[in-house]
């Protein structure tokens, strides 16, 4: 991971994607969305990371496209030139979702657009107090429908408030972002990052194939039937229990101590740091 359109680093199992445009408030250009895109591709069979976490720098987390970079430019694009386009947006949140281990979005400040979209495709949302958040495609002229929003925020908090956000395509603070269910935690914003970390590790510290498997399952389930679904984690939940994990957890509970599902996460302990 040598990115060149956003940072990169690695800590004890979490890896950090931070968006580095503060002076156009971490607005995505053409080649950024690019790397976004494969970089969740790569972090598939990288070891060393069991959880993800993506935030930026400065007074936004992301504000979307860049006017210049993108929105100019698009004017001048064939129709198939403006579908590739959309369709690698629209990769970007397909690869966040395919990304078997957990993602926590750390809010900063302002989110909006494509950045709104990264944020509900994420697996759980912290945010700073001044983390306003708009999906607002409709107030450019667009569907509201874009990235995969209509599909996530529905599951998210629900389909009347999800019409209400991408119909409206209006600006909510944190606090009603969280109560209704977008955000998963709202600290100040001076905490953003400790809060974040502690989240992340906590996720990292987990049983990597439950973890894979949950995030797997509840993207597969939006689709089935409950019988489907009952059939589905049947089985799942059978070829789970055959797992070391499974019986680290028993062992620890008899011993009375934490279980360290880290020993069984592919590569984690080459990778873990020296204590």
């Amino acid at each position: 991971m040598n990115p060149k359109h956003f940072r990169y680093s690695e800590a004890g199992g979490v890896g950090t994607i931070r968006l580095d445009r503060p002076e156009r408030l971490n607005a995505l250009t053409f080649d950024s969305y690019a790397e976004l895109r494969d970089a969740f591709v790569t972090l598939r069979t990288r070891d060393s990371v069991r959880c993800v976490v993506i935030t930026g720098t400065g007074r936004a987390f992301c504000t979307g496209g860049d006017v210049k970079d993108i929105i100019g430019k698009l004017f001048g694009k064939s129709e198939a030139e403006l579908l590739a386009f959309t369709r690698m947006t629209c990769d970007l949140i397909g690869n966040m979702r395919a990304l078997e281990k957990p993602i926590v979005a750390a809010l900063n400040g302002t989110t909006c657009g494509a950045g709104a979209v990264i944020a509900a495709a994420a697996d759980l949302r912290v945010a700073a107090e001044s983390a306003k958040i708009a999906f607002l495609f409709v107030k450019v002229g667009l569907s509201g429908a874009d990235m995969g929003a209509a599909w996530l925020l529905p599951r998210i908090v629900g389909f009347g408030l999800a019409s209400e956000l991408l119909m409206l395509g209006e600006f909510i603070d944190a606090r009603r972002a969280e109560r209704i269910g977008l955000y998963n935690q709202v600290v100040p914003d001076a905490e953003l990052e400790g809060a974040a970390l502690v989240l992340a590790r906590k996720l990292a510290a987990g049983t990597t194939r439950g973890l894979a498997v949950t995030k797997r399952m509840l993207n597969a389930e939006a689709h089935m039937t409950l019988e489907q679904a009952l059939q589905a984690e049947g089985w799942i939940q059978a070829v789970c229990m055959q797992h070391p994990d499974y019986r680290e957890a028993y062992e620890a509970f008899l011993a009375k101590r934490a279980p360290d599902f880290v020993k069984h996460a592919p590569g984690a302990r080459a990778a873990e740091p020296a204590r």
